[in-house]
C-alpha cells in the first residue's frame, strides 16, 4: 500500500537523524546507500521519507544538499547526477504528482533503469487520502511500503509482502 503522505510529513518534523558524516563513510561501513529522486517540490516530504530509511539504517544522497550541484540545471548537473545515481547502491524514486510530473525525475528512472532494474531500483509510492500517486509504468518495480509498525519493507510487484528494508543486502 502506498505510503500516506501524512505519515511523511509527521517523519519530516523530527530533527534529521545522521548515520554516517558522508555518504563514502556509509559505504565503507557497509551501510546502504541510495539515490533519492523526487521533485523539488516535495521538499518537505524528502525530509520525512530521507528520515524513515535513515531509520531502516540507510543512507541517502539527495541532490540539492549537494553543495557541488550548479544553482541552475546544466550539462554538469546532468553528469553530476548520473555520475551519483552510478555510485549509490540504490535508487528510489518517491512517486508524487510533483514527481511523476517533472521534467528531470522521468530522465533519472531512465537512466538507472539499466543500471539498477531489478534489484536496486525502487519505487517509494505515496497517497493522499484516496489518491494513490504514479504512473503506470511504476509499477513495474518493486515497491517500499510502511509496515504497521513503522518499519520500511521492499516488495516485488504483484506481491502484498516483502523483505525488510534493513535486511536488504
Amino acid at each position: 500500500m502506498p505510503i500516506s503522505l501524512t505519515d511523511i510529513r509527521i517523519e519530516s518534523r523530527l530533527s534529521e537523524r545522521h548515520v554516517s558524516k558522508s555518504l563514502y563513510e556509509a559505504r565503507a561501513s557497509k551501510i546502504r546507500t541510495a539515490f533519492l529522486c523526487h521533485s523539488h517540490k516535495d521538499k518537505s516530504l524528502v525530509q520525512g521519507v530521507s528520515n524513515l530509511l535513515i531509520k531502516a539504517g540507510w543512507r541517502v544522497y539527495v541532490d540539492w544538499q549537494d553543495g557541488s550541484m550548479p544553482s541552475k540545471p546544466n550539462r554538469v548537473t546532468a553528469d553530476k547526477l548520473k555520475k551519483r545515481i552510478r555510485e549509490m547502491d540504490y535508487f528510489l524514486f518517491l512517486a508524487t504528482s510533483n514527481s511523476v510530473n517533472s521534467s528531470w525525475c522521468p530522465w533519472e528512472i531512465g537512466y538507472a533503469d539499466p543500471l539498477k532494474y531489478p534489484d536496486r531500483l525502487l519505487i517509494i509510492p505515496t497517497r493522499e487520502d484516496a489518491t494513490e500517486h504514479g504512473s503506470e509504468y511504476l509499477q513495474l518495480y518493486r515497491r517500499i511500503d510502511l509496515r504497521s509498525d513503522g518499519t520500511l519493507a521492499a516488495i516485488d510487484p504483484g506481491l502484498s509482502f516483502g523483505i525488510a528494508l534493513r535486511d536488504l543486502i
